[in-house]
């Protein structure tokens, strides 16, 4: 293992060119896998699938890998995005394309495997194969992309979820990953990142929309001997769940994220704000921050260019409110958890009165592929003035709910009769509710608008952080509502009106 890091930091992390030698990416497709000598099993292990018996079907695919092939390799992953086909696996034989099943129970494995081993691939579970030149297509099966759910997304803060161990850091490296970190911070200066994070057009995805590179310079210019970077990654409202998903499918690029934009404003102390129970999650970040700090990617004097970094994470003592960038500031400080009034804004007057920036989880999980591929790249997916994706967790009453990433400018109403497949048992559409227990309802005649910060805003609709819950005709909407009002008073109640 020692060799394979000093291999990874002397040959991938500290090149300097954007192309590597065609040797070292033959040794970058063994760490990825995708040359392999004996089959391969990912299954996906975020909460959803724990909860569906993800960790029963991975016994009982260990046992049955010990009695018929003790060479193949099974790997877990974070979830793949469709909540309904939990537990999920994908199985891939050496040169051939890799195959996707759903709600593959404990009881469902030997029969599964033995088929799949005997190329005798069964219908009932079968989503569809996925590989790209080279490999060996499966005659009749589908290709995943084609399917509805994936089919309507743009998958790029997503793309590793559900295809590598969110626990490797090497094999997040040998996807391309810190790379953009480590080219960040060898040249560029402060100024120079905020400018190129500003130029494309980045806004933050919480659900007001300010525009990232804004923020940041803001708090960079903001005279001050310590300045404080801050994930927001609390996910309070009720029926969001994105978050949770990325830390637990792709904790290293949220960490690439935070130290990029710690060094842009020029902190050397970041903090991961997470909700209490989330203890999956915050298990795979806390070990993604702890292999970085092994690889020299966090720490004093990173790879000899004088930029200091720590990143600590926080459980929040459990209020709703502190959600909000000054609650969650107050709370961080050991105060009680409430809002206050602004100006002072924390990019001036933050974490013990020193300039802050406070970004949520899927904001800082663009970073990295906007300093990678740049500012014109990122602008050239979305629409002019919201560039990039937007990702949503669809609950509710439709065919299909999991965590989705979307082109901006996608209409709701692609998402709820496309990617979601319409409403369950046949029922009519009544609403999407947006944003959460404060947010909106959109009606079936308002579902032609765009995914996009401005369109939404002129209707009156705030985008929300990414709770997409769908409602169907069966559902009281002064019920609804009236649950929404009493899951406030109990926790916003007279503690709110600053905000």
């Amino acid at each position: 293992m020692e060799d394979l890091k000093s291999f990874l930091k002397s040959k991938v992390l500290l090149h300097e060119s954007d192309t590597l030698h065609p040797d070292v990416e033959k040794e970058l497709q063994l760490v990825r896998r995708e040359k392999i000598s004996s089959p391969v099993i990912n299954i996906s292990s975020g909460t959803s699938s724990i909860i569906a018996g993800s960790q029963k079907t991975y016994k009982a695919m260990l046992s049955y890998i010990e009695d018929h092939d003790p060479d193949t390799l099974a790997v877990n992953t974070g979830c793949y995005g469709p909540a309904g086909y939990e537990p999920m696996i994908c199985i891939q034989l050496p040169g051939k394309n890799r195959l996707f099943f759903r709600n593959i129970t404990e009881e469902k494995i030997e029969p599964l495997l033995n088929g799949v081993f005997h190329n005798d691939i069964p219908d009932e579970d079968l989503v569809g194969q996925s590989g790209s030149k080279g490999f060996g297509l499966w005659p009749g099966i589908p290709f995943i992309e084609e399917h509805p759910w994936f089919a309507g997304q743009k998958r790029t803060v997503l793309g590793n979820c559900g295809c590598y161990d969110p626990e490797s850091i090497e094999e997040y490296i040998a996807r391309g990953g810190y790379r953009a970190y480590v080219k960040t911070i060898r040249n560029y200066t402060f100024e120079e990142v905020c400018d190129i994070v500003d130029r494309s057009g980045l806004r933050g995805r919480s659900g007001g929309g300010y525009p990232t590179g804004l923020k940041w310079k803001h708090a960079l210019n903001t005279a001050s001997n310590t300045r404080y970077l801050i994930c927001n990654a609390r996910e309070s409202d009720p029926g969001a769940f994105t978050d949770r998903t990325i830390l637990e499918g792709d904790p290293h690029k949220l960490v690439e994220g935070i130290a990029i934009a710690s060094y842009a404003i020029g902190a050397s102390n970041a903090f991961v704000f997470m909700r209490r129970g989330s203890d999956h999650a915050g298990s795979r970040l806390q070990k993604a921050i702890d292999q970085a700090r092994d690889y020299g990617l966090l720490g004093h004097n990173i790879f000899s260019g004088g930029f200091n970094l720590d990143i600590t994470i926080r459980k929040e003592p459990g209020a709703f409110v502190c959600g909000e960038e000054t609650a969650l500031i107050a709370s961080l400080e050991g105060r009680r958890g409430m809002p206050q009034t602004k100006p002072p804004y924390p990019t001036s007057y933050g974490l013990f009165g020193k300039p802050t920036v406070i970004n949520n989880v899927e904001t800082l999980m663009n970073v990295p592929l906007i300093m990678q591929n740049g500012p014109e790249w990122f602008r050239s997916t979305g629409t002019e003035t919201s560039p990039g994706t937007k990702i949503f967790a669809l609950a509710g009453k439709g065919r299909l709910s999991g965590v989705v990433e979307v082109e901006m400018g996608t209409s709701l109403k692609t998402i709820v009769e496309d990617i979601a497949d319409g409403i369950r048992d046949g029922r009519e559409f009544k609403a999407v509710q947006l944003g959460g227990a404060s947010g909106y309802f959109i009606k079936e005649q308002d579902l032609d608008i765009p995914v996009d910060f401005d369109a939404m805003k002129e209707k009156g609709i705030g985008m929300g952080a990414g709770g997409f819950v769908i409602i169907d005709e069966s559902t009281c909407m002064v019920d609804l509502v009236r649950y929404y009002m009493e899951f406030i008073r109990n926790e916003s109640c007279g503690k709110c009106i600053p905000c």
